[in-house]
């Protein structure tokens, strides 16, 4: 959801407040997460899509704000196994990206690559946009220019029939486009612009209508096309459809504990249609089966703020613990790592720092691995995206 100009200064001033309001509480008013945690304070930039991520209420940046965070609430955010994972060697592909003159990449959301190796990356700027490069890097088109489904961007992911998926938050709508870039298949829906200009959030729906989200983060798919939503800021659960859209289960609630989540960012399915969900407000990675029955939690890696499986034929999974959108020079100092991890959540690496410098995150909100040792990120606070090689040890899971 961006702010617009609607009739006048007083009306935009208005309606920005509201968003900014909207976007500090993740839940609409929910209560403040369990462990003595307070609620998030105000006066920081509210995000619209509640970044900043405190690791379960454990204290910095408050989810929906940005700038804010300080002291040593950081210490907080430390990931149990930042002092155990060895650093796997990484080098970056400096300006991998190449945008024609005056196209501008906004803040970096989403990416995700497709069979012939082209990189689509999700950017919120004045208006949400999708660019696609070739392998090389180069600027090829423009996805869904102008399409009433971009409102507020979340990311991208692509099928391995190579269609596009793009993730809405603002429009809590999931877009479907075919390699060609023609929409095909539309999930949620848009709510109508009021004739006033400001719309009041929807509050969350427990269970939550099957076809209706409420700002989703992320989708995924299993070998049979079988189709996973991450329906997270409001609603708390991941929704699952055919691959026709047809509403087939649904499983979560607010909480902290086995299937809940505070804020599920990020999902992902494994070739054996096991589904890892991150919930990113509460750092935890909850690992269902493919009929959304809870399996086992991953709680060792930080704040999942994005989430990636590797191909295989062995798969590992990749965690992205990205440090809030802040200056808390004491948040970077424990976070801002990629751990790379096996599917049982074992860990065999981790690598990166938070900067805003080439080759360094600057909140990594996506991230692709479908090539092992090729990443790709999407950042949110310089506005970029990045390629990185990495160069694992045998122990890391190299070749």
């Amino acid at each position: 959801m961006k702010t617009r100009c609607i009739n006048g200064a007083a009306v935009a001033l208005a309606l920005s407040a509201a968003v900014t309001l909207f976007a500090q509480a993740p839940a609409g008013g929910a209560p403040p997460p369990a462990g003595g945690a307070q609620a998030p304070p105000a006066g920081g930039r509210g995000a619209g899509r509640g970044e900043g991520g405190a690791a379960g209420g454990q204290g910095a940046g408050a989810a929906g704000q940005r700038g804010g965070g300080g002291g040593g609430r950081g210490v907080n955010l430390r990931p149990k196994a930042l002092d155990t994972a060895s650093d796997i060697k990484y080098e970056v592909v400096k300006d991998f990206f190449k945008l024609p003159p005056n196209v501008y990449m906004g803040e970096g959301i989403g990416i995700a690559t497709n069979s012939k190796g082209h990189i689509f990356v999700n950017t919120c700027a004045q208006q949400t946009r999708n660019f696609e490069f070739d392998e090389k890097g180069n600027f090829v088109r423009e996805i869904g220019k102008d399409s009433y489904g971009n409102v507020f961007c979340h990311g991208i992911k692509v099928d391995a029939q190579d269609n596009i998926w793009v993730i809405d938050e603002g429009a809590s709508s999931i877009i479907k486009y075919n390699p060609q870039g023609r929409a095909v298949m539309i999930l949620g829906r848009r709510l109508e612009f009021p004739l006033n200009g400001i719309e009041q959030g929807i509050p969350a729906a427990d269970p939550a209508p099957p076809y209706v989200f409420n700002r989703p983060t992320d989708v995924s798919f299993d070998a049979q096309g079988n189709i996973f939503v991450a329906d997270g800021y409001i609603n708390s659960r991941i929704a699952k459809y055919d691959k026709n859209g047809r509403f087939i289960k649904q499983v979560g609630s607010r909480g902290s504990q086995g299937p809940q989540f505070t804020l599920i960012h990020a999902i992902e399915v494994d070739a054996k249609g096991n589904v890892y969900a991150g919930s990113r407000s509460d750092a935890r990675i909850v690992v269902f089966d493919n009929d959304l029955n809870y399996k086992t939690t991953y709680d060792h890696v930080g704040a999942p703020w994005s989430l990636c499986i590797t191909p295989g034929p062995h798969q590992y999974l990749y965690a992205s613990n990205s440090n809030p959108d802040s200056q808390d020079t004491e948040v970077h100092k424990v976070t801002g790592q990629v751990f790379k991890m096996e599917l049982d959540g074992t860990v065999l690496g981790k690598f990166g720092t938070p900067g805003k410098e080439q080759g360094q995150f600057a909140t990594v909100h996506g991230l692709d691995c479908h090539q092992e040792n090729v990443i790709y990120t999407s950042e949110i606070v310089e506005w970029r995206a990045q390629k990185f090689i990495l160069h694992p040890t045998a122990a890391q899971g190299g070749k």
